[in-house]
């Protein structure tokens, strides 16, 4: 039989899983601005913000929908009411 796990946990789990998926995508928004400076704009900087803001705008969505899952298209709330009909 396992334990509950406590709310808290939830939330702690849910907070690191958001700043992992931070980091993995702002990196890799990172990488492709470098890539992108280098072969196609003459090492410019506005590529490598412009991905890398383009990462951490894609990571804070996933954490907004992880937090708040009534942002999810289709998603539906049920509240105790509606279950007991």
């Amino acid at each position: 039989m396992s334990k509950p796990t406590s709310s808290e946990n939830i939330v702690s789990q849910k907070y690191d899983r958001c700043l992992a998926d931070l980091l993995v995508k702002a990196g890799v928004g990172f990488g492709v601005g470098v890539v992108a400076s280098v072969i196609l704009f003459r090492r410019r900087t506005w590529p490598i913000a412009l991905s890398t803001g383009f990462g951490m705008g894609a990571a804070y969505a996933d954490c907004d929908r992880s937090f708040n899952p009534a942002r999810v298209p289709g998603t539906r709330i049920i509240t105790q009411l509606e279950e007991s009909k």
